[in-house]
C-alpha cells in the first residue's frame, strides 16, 4: 500500500475514533478516498501506464479531471473523475450514470450486440467494463432514454422566443447496410425571460431544404412564437426554409461563416489583413457607422479583390442584421458561436462512437447530450438582462405568432 494512502487511512481512523458522534463525516470521507483511489486504478488500467509513466504499452493521454458529485447513502461526495483525451473513460462507481453516459453506453451497446462494432468501439467496450450483454438488456436501456429524449424533442413550445439560432453537424450513420453521413440539426433560444433552452433537435438525411423546413414547422407546431431574429450561415435549404416557415423574422448571417466565405476568394498570403480589415467593421459602436465602415472596406478592395467587394455588396444587410437590436445583445446575435460551442461537445462525444448502429441511435445520444446541456441552462444565470430585453420589447412593434406566418411551399 502507498505511503500516501497509508496515511490517510491512518488519519480516518484518528478521526473516528476522537469524535464518534460525527462518524458519518468520516464514513463519507473514507468513501470518497476510496473511490478516488479506484478511479485512479481504473484509468491506469485503461491506459495502460501510471500517471508520469512512459512506456511503448501506453493507449492515451490523461487530460486533467472534471467534478462530479456522487449521491450515496452516506450523502453527496464530491469527486474528481480523470479524463482521457479520446474522451473514452467512464468511472465504473458514481451510479446512476448522466443521461448522456447512459446514451453513450446504449450505443456502444447496441453496436455490440449487432456485430457491426470496430476495434475502437470494442476498446470503449472494455474500457466501460461491459462484457455478456443481452439484446433485451440493450432495448431496456434504449426504451428508457428513448422516452426521456422524446419528451424532450417534443415538449410544448410555452413562451416566446424572439431570438433563434440554428446550425447543424454531421454524423456517421450505418443505413442499409452502408456508411451514411447524416445531419443533426438544433435549434436554440432565448426566451422572453433571457434564459437559453434547446428547442428542438432531429437527425437527418442531409442538410437540404426540405429537412429543415419540417423542421422548423415542426417547432412551430410544438408553440414556437415571437421569433424576430434568426441567426444561421447562408445554406440556401436552410434559407428558404426561414423565410417559409418564420416568415416576418430578421434573418442574421453568421459573420463567422461570411468571413471564411471572403478569405475563400482571398490570396492566401493576405488572408489575414482581409479579416482583420473586414472584423473593424464590428467594432463600430453605432449602426451608422457599422454600415459606413462596411462599405469603405468593401470600396478599399475593390480595386485589389473585386470578389471580396462582390460578396461584401451582397450580404451588408444579412451580416449587419444584428445592429437593429438592442447593443446588450450584439455580440451574441452576430455568429452562430453560441450553437457552434454546443456542436463541438457533440462532435467530442460521438468521435468515441465512431460509426452509429442507426438512426436512432445518433437520436438519442445527441439528444440526450442537449437535454442536459438544456438543464444546466435551466439554472445558470440568464443569459441577457431583464433591463435589455425591455428595450427589445420597446423595439419590436408587435410579436407575431410564427404559426401565423407559415405558409405552404
Amino acid at each position: 500500500m502507498a505511503d500516501d494512502l497509508r496515511m490517510a487511512l491512518m488519519e480516518l481512523v484518528r478521526k473516528a475514533g476522537a469524535a464518534p458522534e460525527v462518524g458519518t463525516d468520516w464514513l463519507r470521507e473514507g468513501v470518497q478516498l476510496l473511490a478516488q483511489r479506484v478511479m485512479e486504478l481504473e484509468v491506469e488500467q485503461h491506459l495502460g501506464a501510471g500517471r508520469y509513466e512512459r512506456v511503448e504499452e501506453r493507449l492515451g493521454q490523461r487530460n486533467g479531471y472534471r467534478e462530479r458529485r456522487w449521491d450515496t447513502r452516506v450523502g453527496s461526495i464530491e469527486l474528481q473523475v480523470p479524463r482521457v483525451r479520446d474522451g473514452s473513460y467512464y468511472p465504473a462507481l458514481p451510479e446512476p450514470r448522466r443521461r448522456s453516459e447512459q446514451a453513450l453506453v446504449a450505443v456502444i451497446q447496441e453496436a455490440y450486440v449487432h456485430g457491426v462494432s470496430t476495434r475502437r468501439v470494442d476498446d470503449v467496450v472494455q474500457a466501460l467494463g461491459i462484457t455478456g450483454v443481452s439484446k433485451s438488456e440493450v432495448s431496456r436501456l434504449c426504451e428508457e432514454l428513448d422516452v426521456l429524449v422524446t419528451q424532450f424533442r417534443t415538449r410544448p413550445l410555452e413562451e416566446s422566443y424572439p431570438y433563434l439560432w440554428l446550425d447543424a453537424t454531421y454524423l456517421k450513420v450505418r443505413q442499409d447496410g452502408h456508411v451514411r453521413s447524416m445531419a443533426a440539426v438544433a435549434a436554440i433560444g432565448v426566451s422572453a425571460s433571457g434564459v437559453r433552452e434547446v428547442l428542438g433537435m432531429e437527425v437527418g438525411p442531409s442538410e437540404e431544404g426540405a429537412f429543415w423546413l419540417q423542421f422548423l414547422r415542426g417547432l412551430v407546431e410544438r408553440g414556437l412564437h415571437g421569433v424576430q431574429l434568426v441567426a444561421s450561415d447562408a445554406h440556401q435549404g436552410l434559407k428558404g426554409a426561414i423565410a417559409t416557415a418564420l416568415r416576418g423574422s430578421a434573418w442574421q448571417r453568421c459573420r463567422v461563416h461570411f468571413l471564411r466565405n471572403v478569405l475563400s476568394v482571398a490570396p492566401k498570403g493576405m488572408q489575414a489583413v482581409v479579416a482583420a480589415t473586414v472584423r473593424t467593421v464590428f467594432a463600430q459602436p453605432h449602426p451608422a457607422s457599422a454600415h459606413t465602415q462596411w462599405r469603405q472596406v468593401a470600396d478599399h478592395f475593390r480595386g485589389t479583390y473585386p470578389r471580396v467587394a462582390s460578396l461584401m455588396d451582397d450580404a451588408e444587410d444579412d451580416v449587419l442584421a444584428y445592429l437593429g437590436f438592442p447593443e446588450e445583445h450584439w455580440q451574441q446575435l452576430w455568429s452562430t458561436n453560441p450553437l457552434e460551442r454546443l456542436n463541438k461537445e457533440i462532435k467530442r462525444r460521438t468521435t468515441v462512437v465512431g460509426i452509429f448502429p442507426n438512426t436512432a441511435a445518433a437520436q438519442r445520444l445527441v439528444g440526450a447530450l442537449l437535454l442536459e446541456q438544456h438543464e444546466e441552462w435551466q439554472v445558470n444565470r440568464r443569459y441577457f438582462s431583464s433591463e435589455s430585453l425591455a428595450k427589445l420589447q420597446g423595439q419590436a412593434t408587435a410579436l407575431q405568432p410564427a404559426a401565423a406566418l407559415l405558409t405552404v411551399s
